[in-house]
């Protein structure tokens, strides 16, 4: 880095003259704001060449450089090992005597270094026209004395090269040595309230709105989510307040003498307006005051102390709605007036989907589900990049047997997840007539085809895993494009329609026996007795697949099998085993380190648990014969038939996976074949077999296709079920939204006023929530803590010996969830469709996994 200007080492913030590489972009907007006459809370910058002069005296270039050149894009772990590796170079670090003077001296110009401080990053790569950055590094509030500084200076140093913020660059294609980070010193305004402004409407893009979001106290409650904020819609023209929501707020952010945390509201404030309606508007007219000045939308925060407004940053806005002409939209809502849920599948398929990912699940869906559809309606889809089944397709194909719409609900519940009451389930247009028409031939198709599929099931789930590695393999040293594409069409393709075929074979095995064996032992024992005695489903002699990786990291454990024993078994299982852009955990990343240590952290068995398991199915057992003595045989013979079926399908839908590894080697293969790398999974399919043949003309759409998917993959998750047309960016900017249901109709369903879902596993515990919405982010889960979260699959299953119980908002009695949390006797609610947005980490809940229910005892950060 010593090839780079030298500048000042610090710089007051009313000086005009600075320049985006001396102070980054955060600290030339408020440079710039300053210099307008803008309120701006007062302090000084410390620049770029600081941090250079602290990196080299300290010799950390090189050594920041190497830790970068370990990462990859779709290895997120090698991201998060980098980040820990910097992170420990900076803390380990002397600041030099230069710096540490120039800063104490700065602040002790503030107010003889007794006055509380804001500390923001502001890198060189931020809070620009087209890449905001925002959230990437770091920002700490209330910092008080010369050593707190000091300090917090360093830390947000180290935050330039956070994993998030190096996934980012990486993204946007941002060469890591080009990019320095300064650090904005302010003085710290006493916030009796704080927000957000738009000078745009985010929902609508329009431009003659102001929005403003408003919460008491600092504004890290509505920055980090933790509250719902007042929402105010200003007309631009008029300067009229034109749309006004007040919503409760509970919880704010307030200084404490070691930084800042979360209080509750008093109660006399809580539905109370944050600002009067002429706050609001001369809020607004320094908001259109702030985009006359820069020349377009802004993103702005604000603070309000004793009747007087300041403005604390001020970005571009980079996502408005409407106005993204070279992005691609994916979003099958679209296409007509349907209901949409990721329940089941689209727990399997949780991510956001590569196009190239996208358009192997059409084949895996059109071969394993062929009767999920009726030409031209398709039975699932792409919305905003995720996968949704339509049940506006299932339930026409049901009432065309007769099934009317409670009989249906009643039906799939057990799948799909409850549906609220009163939510309508919209039908194709189609006639009875025209449905029978279509479907009947694919279905005397698929039919014959199972028949024939279930006599080979036995023999080829056997051969699959080694006829999987074999591919791979070949694949990995094909050597010209052309052979490529002959082994894709000899052996890749057939193998993988095969492998969708056996699921389809594996998945019509006693018809809806899973269904209705859970529905008959419920009149029998109840919900608790009937989720215990359907356990036992992982055996010696009969794994359940869903547990495999687990049981394959406890017999790595006790020296049972080895590394490449368990690569070879369960290598292909992962969180995102369906997006082919991600390593899998046979593929040397250190996911099984990870989980090891979240094992031994953990300090539980899971022979133990399922031990402990199988006396509590005993004592069921003892219960049922107690009550139906003559009944027990039979019930014997059909839970049997019952864990057959479910092992069975299992077994294929992990061979499913480890052809989609096969499918990674090959996409990888032709990426390296054709010089476009990783950009091929932004292709399509058929477009990639295109490339190999010497077409290319599918590449010119790839940047449009990152910026799609890098905007789809910002957003949250979107709720598990969906009716109409929906818009991902509106959904989100709205702080209103819901988690478990959008309406594009506005019919106004009712909210849960409380957290209830389907009882997963039986069981009553009492702990700290921790939310936690990635795999990625299961080393925070502590032991004993009650998991909360989204949705998980079997790559979330090693955390599950962690928990003390599990708590989902999409899922259903045969959910993934469900099944492992009973077999290992943890006490669970899924399917709650609000947990993961009504519960917060530290808040203290009660989990009754008999009635499906969470009760919030202590908010976190709340005294009793």
């Amino acid at each position: 880095m010593s090839d780079k200007k030298t500048f000042p080492l610090v710089l007051p913030l009313n000086d005009a003259s600075v320049t985006l590489e001396q102070v980054g972009g955060k600290g030339a907007s408020l440079a710039r704001l300053v210099a307008a006459g803008l309120p701006v809370p007062s302090g000084f910058q410390v620049t770029t060449s600081a941090y250079r002069c602290f990196v080299n005296e300290n010799g950390l270039q090189e050594k920041i450089m190497a830790a970068v050149a370990t990462v990859t894009a779709d290895h997120p772990d090698t991201f998060d090992n980098a980040s820990r590796l910097i992170e420990s170079l900076f803390a380990n670090s002397v600041m030099p005597e230069g710096v540490n003077r120039a800063i104490r001296q700065a602040y002790a110009q503030l107010g003889e270094g007794k006055t509380a401080v804001a500390v923001r990053s502001s890198a060189t790569a931020e809070d620009l026209p087209e890449l905001s950055f925002a959230g990437q590094q770091e920002t700490y509030l209330n910092m008080l004395g010369e050593e707190m500084v000091l300090a917090a200076v360093q830390r947000c140093w180290a935050s330039l090269w956070t994993s998030r913020a190096m996934d980012y660059r990486a993204r946007h294609q941002i060469p890591s040595e080009d990019v320095s980070l300064a650090v904005v010193i302010q003085e710290l305004v006493p916030a009796d309230a704080a927000g957000v402004l738009f000078t745009a409407n985010p929902l609508s893009g329009a431009r003659d709105q102001v929005v403003i979001n408003a919460a008491w106290g600092l504004g890290e409650a509505i920055v980090s989510g933790k509250v719902n904020p007042d929402t105010m819609v200003v007309d631009k023209i008029s300067m009229k307040i034109i749309e006004q929501h007040i919503n409760q707020k509970n919880v704010m952010t307030v200084r404490t003498p070691e930084g800042t945390h979360e209080e509750a509201v008093p109660a006399d404030q809580r539905v109370r307006a944050v600002l009067s309606p002429g706050q609001a508007v001369e809020l607004a007219r320094l908001g259109v005051k702030i985009e006359g000045l820069y020349g377009q939308p802004m993103d702005i925060e604000w603070a309000l102390h004793t009747d007087s407004m300041f403005i604390v940053q001020a970005r571009p806005i980079t996502t408005l709605h409407g106005h993204n002409p070279a992005m691609e939209e994916w979003n099958d809502s679209l296409g007509g007036d349907y209901l949409w849920t990721n329940g089941n599948l689209g727990e399997a398929i949780p991510d956001v989907m590569t196009p190239c990912t996208w358009s192997l699940v059409q084949i895996f869906m059109a071969d394993a589900m062929a009767t999920s559809s009726v030409a031209p309606y398709l039975g699932y889809g792409n919305v905003g990049g995720r996968f949704y089944m339509n049940l506006s397709v299932a339930a026409s194909l049901a009432a065309t047997f007769g099934l009317n719409r409670k009989r249906f609900v009643k039906l799939t519940e057990e799948v799909f997840g409850r549906l609220p009451e009163g939510l309508e389930i919209p039908l194709i247009p189609m006639s009875r007539w025209g449905v029978l028409r279509k479907l009947v031939p694919v279905a005397i198709r698929v039919m014959r085809r199972v028949r024939a599929n279930q006599k080979r099931l036995p023999e080829f789930l056997a051969a699959a895993p080694e006829h999987c590695e074999t591919l791979r393999a070949r694949i990995n040293t094909t050597p010209n494009a052309g052979d490529l594409l002959e082994l894709w069409h000899n052996e890749v393709l057939p193998f993988f329609h095969d492998c969708c075929y056996m699921l389809e074979a594996a998945a019509k095995q006693g018809g809806s026996a899973l269904i209705f064996v859970r529905r008959n032992l419920r009149k029998m024992v109840g919900e608790s007795d009937t989720n215990t005695l359907l356990t036992g489903l992982s055996t010696s002699a009969n794994q359940l697949a869903s547990l495999g990786p687990l049981i394959g990291l406890t017999q790595l454990t006790h020296g049972e099998i080895d590394r490449a024993t368990f690569a070879r078994r369960y290598g292909h299982r992962s969180p995102h085993e369906f997006e082919v852009s991600i390593a899998r955990p046979g593929e040397g990343t250190d996911w099984i380190d990870q989980q090891l240590a979240g094992l031994k952290e953990a300090k539980v068995d899971i022979t133990v648990l399922l031990q402990r398991q199988e006396s509590t199915r005993t004592a069921a057992w003892e219960r049922l014969s107690a009550r139906y003595p003559k009944q027990v045989a039979t019930v014997h013979r059909q839970i049997d038939r019952w864990a057959m079926i479910a092992r069975n399908r299992e077994v294929a839908r992990t061979e499913v996976i480890r052809i989609f590894w096969v499918l990674r080697a090959f996409a990888l293969r032709a990426g390296e074949l054709t010089g476009q790398g990783e950009n091929i999974f932004f292709l399509a399919i058929g477009e990639i077999l295109a490339l190999l043949s010497g077409e290319d003309a599918s590449v010119v759409i790839i940047p449009a296709r990152r910026k799609a998917y890098a905007h789809y993959c910002a957003l949250p998750p979107y709720p598990a079920l969906i009716l109409g047309h929906f818009d991902p960016s509106r959904w989100a900017a709205d702080p209103e939204r819901r988690g478990d249901i959008f309406d594009a109709r506005g019919t106004g369903l009712a909210k849960s006023q409380g957290i209830t879902g389907f009882p997963g596993a039986a069981g009553v515990v009492e702990g700290r929530a921790r939310v936690i919405l990635t795999a990625e982010e299961g080393e925070q889960l502590q032991p004993g803590e009650i998991l909360i979260t989204t949705v998980t699959n079997v790559g979330w299953t090693p955390l599950f010996p962690r928990a003390a119980a599990v708590v989902t908002d999409v899922g259903a009695p045969l959910s993934h969830a469900a099944i492992v949390a009973r077999e290992l006797g943890i006490p669970a609610v899924v399917g709650c469709g609000n947990a993961t947005m009504r519960l917060h980490t530290g808040d203290l809940v009660r989990v009754n996994g008999e009635l499906g229910t969470v009760e919030v005892l202590q908010v976190a950060g709340v005294l009793p």
